[in-house]
């Protein structure tokens, strides 16, 4: 009796050690796809900060452009810029923080952009109108990088939350991830169409 006691304790000590084994593997893989997705999603975002110099650089050669609009987008990319998070503190708090300071950009060039389309020969200026195709490119490569870093926190966070993997990932030290909530009007694909001064290009 004594005997039969053991091996069942040994065999449910077994199971649970490849159980936990298991869930590790697949949160260390899992993690490490959101530590890419989110290096993507970096990654566009500073591909946009980097398109801006040569946008502001081109506005500047159009007479009496407005010069408020231009400081309002030279200092969110500044704070933009300045904002890191690392994939391993993807807390709310610090989620929320960058993609506020992303938002304050986003807004800051849509005015910019708009306020573009009063100016003819701006709009004619081929150094402008690439700038304007290449944004337009980003704005939608940012959209599906976040749409694939959302997807892969769920998927981590799926594991993570769930019983009896929620036990193994607080053994493993494994938290919870954030990933980007929506903003308002995100439904609507970001805009930098200077065929409609209308057009709102805020995110």
């Amino acid at each position: 009796m004594r005997n039969a006691l053991l091996i069942i304790i040994v065999l449910v000590l077994v199971l649970a050690g490849c159980g936990g084994c298991n869930t590790y593997n697949t949160l260390i893989g899992q993690d490490e796809n959101v530590r890419n997705k989110w290096n993507n999603v970096e990654s566009q975002y500073q591909r946009r900060a980097d398109l801006i110099p040569n946008l502001v650089a081109t506005v500047k050669g159009e007479a009496n452009f407005e010069k408020s609009t231009l400081e309002n987008v030279i200092n969110a990319r500044a704070s933009a810029t300045q904002m890191k998070v690392n994939a391993e503190n993807l807390t709310p708090e610090a989620v929320q923080q960058y993609q506020n300071a992303q938002g304050q950009l986003s807004q800051a060039l849509g005015r910019l952009l708009m306020v573009a389309e009063n100016y003819p020969t701006l709009r004619a200026n081929d150094a402008f109108r690439n700038l304007q195709t290449q944004l337009e490119g980003t704005e939608n490569r940012i959209t599906v990088a976040r749409n694939e870093f959302n997807t892969a926190v769920q998927e981590y966070n799926n594991v993570a939350r769930r019983f009896p993997g929620n036990i193994f990932a607080g053994m493993f030290g494994f938290r919870p991830k954030e990933g980007f909530k929506a903003d308002p009007g995100s439904q609507n694909a970001p805009s930098v169409d200077f065929s409609n001064p209308a057009t709102d290009t805020s995110r």
